[in-house]
């Protein structure tokens, strides 16, 4: 008589039980991450590419004092969620298009009224009803402040024509890390924010510094869920026309040095 099998129990490894683990941060970043994009961003698709970013994680991980897997698995998590969507190029054209002619007409009012236009003026400078300006808000949800084509454009006032492998500093403006987190970004940033109109301030603190949803953002302001985000576009494209009015452009090396102590 044959003897029967003897199962053994399924034991995981530790890759696989970070994996089983921390999968619902997957969805919870996936959350954070679509309800700033457009519709037609699916959370399935976010979820599957987070999935390879957490096996990732598990796989590169080193456990140190200093170092917690859940911080360093949402860089990961976040990042492959990031990389899914610009290689599925996830903001389409139109969005763009209407992004820009909000932000070239906030950047006319600002220099003509010396002051940051209200709904009402922009809808006029671009010669539409204001409803159909907010709808258009609403269309180009998703918009970033800084997209990574804007990192990896050197600045228009730099010496055109130089040779940038044999000018150090020219090299260092390639670099999308340099500029992002040269000090002049950080400084002109903070300076656009407070530029702000009162209620976009605190729709951004909200958000960023309170880590409020967009539910809880619309019940703290007394407005529905649709205006938030029509005020977060426009805040948005405030600021990116504040950026593109002033020079943030220092040099890479000393924003590079300056942000290592704060």
């Amino acid at each position: 008589m044959s003897s029967l099998p003897v199962f053994q129990p399924c034991m995981f490894n530790s890759e696989d039980l970070l994996v089983r683990q921390y999968t619902p941060l997957v969805r919870r970043v996936a959350l954070q991450l679509v309800a700033r994009l457009p519709a037609n961003v699916e959370l399935d698709d976010l979820m599957q590419a987070g999935m390879m970013g957490l096996l990732d994680a598990a796989r590169r991980y080193r456990e140190m004092a200093d170092a917690q897997f859940e911080t360093y698995a949402t860089t990961r998590i976040r990042g492959a969620m990031l990389d899914e969507l610009r290689s599925q190029d996830w903001l389409p054209r139109s969005v763009r298009s209407k992004s820009r002619q909000i932000e070239s007409a906030i950047h006319e009012l600002n220099h003509r009224l010396l002051r940051a236009p209200s709904e009402a003026e922009v809808a006029d400078e671009l010669g539409m009803p204001l409803e159909a300006y907010q709808e258009m808000l609403e269309e180009a949800r998703g918009i970033q402040v800084i997209h990574y084509e804007d990192l990896t454009r050197s600045p228009e006032d730099r010496r055109e024509g130089a040779d940038a492998a044999a000018d150090p500093e020219l090299s260092a403006w390639d670099n999308p890390l340099e500029r992002l987190v040269s000090q002049g970004l950080r400084s002109a940033l903070v300076e656009a924010i407070q530029s702000l109109p009162e209620r976009e301030q605190l729709l951004l603190s909200l958000q960023f510094e309170h880590d409020l949803n967009q539910k809880e953002i619309s019940l703290a302001l007394g407005v529905t869920e649709g205006r938030v985000s029509q005020l977060r576009s426009q805040a948005v494209v405030r600021i990116r026309a504040f950026l593109a009015a002033n020079a943030w452009n220092v040099e890479p090396s000393e924003g590079y040095a300056e942000s290592k102590l704060i």
